[in-house]
């Protein structure tokens, strides 16, 4: 069975599969691995231990659907995957296995390598959206439009400013969420209660070693400490939103009777199947949703916050699956609407006689000087 009925429509595949069960069981035994070739440069077991350790591990197949029954008895997934990977181990090697680490440690470790492959895939599509946009305020900075406030008409703007707005604030939100990977990308490694017990005093020897094999950083345990995870998941919402902005102008400027900008024309996509006269603004459509569900998940994050003593109990353990999803939200946002930005199809005449029928001349302002200012902001 998969679930892709209701994943695809508001993600993408490439994001889809960070997150699904093979890229999990992936990473925790490249955790494992790590975990064993580390104490071996620290010289905790024998580089024998630690190959036959990554030998075992990748020998051994792991059914997902197996493990997952497994994980829903012991209540977390690194329980029965360390269980299935010492099967395949002998002597040392399979009590050196796991040596020092703690389920938890598994858990985030795994999350935070999901987070930085998100992130890497994020930046594409989000870049594809603000050059898009950039490009079209710089070509429409001077055209004279209506301006709204309170969905009423107000006085003129250049028609790119309003693109330009929406570009900053793309450039805004992904500054907040490449800082916040980059700064909470960590690796977890704390043991049992977060003192690195059992490790013989090299434990931060061995997390520096993992996290740079693993492509994170390094730090003092964090397994009760989540203001991370709270900053990731509240940067991809804010990105979330600032894409919603976006949509959500293009959506109201693609009204009848207003016509000044619509989405571009995709075969198969806008249509209705009752109404063939329609053309929706479906790419809108997929991120004004992301931006609906995005505050309720962030909310999940915070109210995990308070966690109990040294290992929390239900906080943590939801988040990954919250996390997960305001990465697959961010992700089909921004890929529909770098379609839409890429081929925004703007009706100059449309755009000329709203204003004309408005009545309130064509005195822009400063609108070009502004829109200069804004995407040498985004560059910042």
């Amino acid at each position: 069975m998969s679930d892709l009925l209701r994943l695809r429509p508001a993600a993408t595949q490439a994001m889809i599969a960070i997150f699904d069960d093979h890229a999990v069981i992936a990473h925790a035994c490249a955790f494992e691995v790590a975990l064993a070739q580390a104490q071996a440069a620290c010289g905790l077991i024998p580089v024998s231990v630690a190959e036959a350790i990554a030998a075992g591990v990748a020998a051994t197949p792991i059914d997902p659907a197996d493990l997952a029954d497994e994980a829903t008895l012991a209540g977390t997934l690194a329980i029965p995957l360390v269980r299935r990977l010492r099967a395949g181990l002998s002597g040392e090697a399979a009590a050196a296995l796991h040596r020092g680490a703690t389920s938890q440690d598994v858990a985030d470790s795994v999350l935070m390598r999901q987070v930085m492959a998100a992130r890497d895939l994020l930046a594409g599509d989000v870049a594809r959206v603000r050059v898009a946009l950039e490009r079209h305020a710089v070509a429409y900075g001077r055209t004279p439009a209506i301006g709204r406030t309170l969905l009423q008409d107000a006085l003129p703007i250049g028609f790119g400013l309003r693109l330009a707005q929406a570009a900053a604030g793309i450039a805004d939100a992904w500054h907040q969420v490449d800082g916040a990977i980059t700064r909470y990308g960590i690796l977890q490694l704390g043991g049992a209660a977060g003192t690195r017990g059992g490790m013989d005093s090299h434990g931060r020897a061995v997390a520096d070693h993992m996290a740079a094999t693993l492509g994170l950083r390094s730090s003092a345990p964090w397994h009760a400490r989540r203001t991370g995870v709270a900053a990731i998941g509240a940067s991809l919402a804010v990105l979330i939103g600032a894409l919603g902005k976006f949509a959500r102008d293009v959506a109201l400027l693609a009204q009848n009777g207003v016509g000044e900008a619509q989405e571009p024309r995709v075969a198969g996509r806008g249509g209705s199947s009752a109404m063939a006269h329609k053309r929706n603004p479906t790419g809108c459509q997929v991120a004004l949703s992301a931006a609906i569900r995005a505050p309720g998940l962030v909310a999940t994050l915070l109210a995990g916050l308070p966690q109990e003593q040294e290992r929390g109990l239900g906080g943590w353990q939801a988040e990954g699956p919250v996390l997960a999803d305001l990465c697959l939200l961010a992700a089909g946002s921004a890929a529909a609407l770098a379609v839409v930005a890429e081929g925004l199809d703007i009706d100059a005449a449309a755009i000329a006689r709203n204003l004309a029928a408005a009545g309130m001349g064509e005195d822009v302002g400063e609108s070009a000087a502004i829109v200069a200012e804004l995407l040498a902001y985004g560059k910042d």
